[in-house]
């Protein structure tokens, strides 16, 4: 594909300074808003024709390029302190931009490369730190009417600002929405990374997701975090039940709560996930919501030495009481044997 040179002028107004990253559908680009003097912003450069075939008369790219205006729109009316806003969208040289916020910062990603070189692991409090602003975010995105749903959540999209704030970022990859999918405005329609997508998302664009896929991305986002190495992918999952290594095995820090709330958000099935970015938040940090028919093949044993910490002054009261009881019983029957008054 042909990249834009540093100077390129879009629109008359967004100044072109580099590139900051490119896949097979485009790529985004660092620019200066010449009318707004010293912001500085991110251009995603979107080829519709890599989104949509073509029947041979532009029927198909023209529902394409309609559908990016489209949700575009919903983006750009979305405003959340963990999401970087839209503030324009466009064409220009038969390519769609979509213009928003320049998140300074690292990716999660770059984060874990750094903790890698250096032989450390992330803390949990840190990574739930970042999950509690993630999960706020989805919250907000999946209560939309219709649903928003990312469907590319994974460390490498998600950005840490220098104030600690975190973003989720990379919107802007559209798909002709089918006819059974009008509920849910998809606008990230990225196949996703392997590690990081559920099994119903390798359907591709007749694959049927909801907000639970994003739920399932975002689990394996987290465990790793903590674990340090990705999942294995929901595929050879499928074909080796049991494989995912408990993550408490491979981080003996991890808090078994923690373990059980991100296993579940990891169930094959999405009926055996949270229903809802909601749910997990409240798993991970409050009140447990267990769903009826979780599986005992996604789930970590219980960990036994973590409950008797946990109950460790109840346990302790209850072996005093019992001791107390054993020794009323010993004492009993000699304090009430027989008197004798001196004669």
């Amino acid at each position: 594909m042909h990249l834009l040179e540093s100077g390129t002028i879009l629109r008359d107004r967004y100044e072109i300074v580099q590139l900051v990253g490119q896949g097979g559908m485009g790529a985004v680009y660092r620019a200066n808003d010449k009318r707004l003097e010293g912001r500085i912003c991110a251009i995603k450069e979107i080829l519709p024709e890599l989104l949509g075939g073509s029947n041979g008369d532009g029927s198909d790219l023209d529902q394409t390029v309609e559908q990016f205006y489209q949700e575009a729109s919903t983006l750009a009316r979305l405003d959340h302190p963990n999401l970087p806003k839209v503030s324009d969208y466009f064409s220009e040289r038969g390519r769609e931009y979509l213009v928003m916020d320049f998140v300074a910062g690292r990716d999660l990603q770059e984060v874990l490369a750094e903790a890698k070189r250096q032989d450390t692991r992330l803390s949990e409090s840190q990574v739930l730190n970042w999950a509690a602003q993630l999960l706020d975010a989805l919250i907000y995105l999946h209560s939309q009417e219709p649903p928003v749903l990312h469907r590319d959540i994974k460390p490498g999209n998600i950005k840490v600002t220098p104030q600690g704030r975190v973003k989720l970022v990379d919107f802007g990859l559209v798909k002709v929405m089918q006819p059974d999918e009008t509920r849910t405005v998809t606008v990230v329609q990225g196949r996703g990374t392997a590690a990081y997508t559920p099994l119903e998302q390798y359907g591709g664009d007749s694959g049927h997701t909801d907000v639970r896929s994003d739920i399932y991305s975002t689990g394996a986002t987290f465990y790793h975090l903590l674990a340090g190495i990705p999942p294995q992918d929901a595929k050879e999952r499928f074909l080796r039940p049991g494989s995912l290594a408990p993550l408490r095995q491979l981080n003996p820090s991890v808090s078994a709560r923690t373990e059980r709330a991100i296993f579940q958000a990891l169930a094959m099935h999405p009926d055996e996930r949270p229903k809802s970015a909601a749910m997990l938040r409240s798993q991970l940090f409050g009140e447990s919501h267990t769903t009826d028919n979780m599986t005992q093949e996604i789930l970590p044993p219980t960990d036994w030495n973590e409950i008797l910490m946990q109950n460790r002054l109840l346990i302790g009261a209850l072996l005093v009481l019992l001791l107390i009881a054993t020794a009323l019983s010993i004492w009993s029957p000699l304090i009430q044997g027989p008197f004798f008054l001196p004669g």
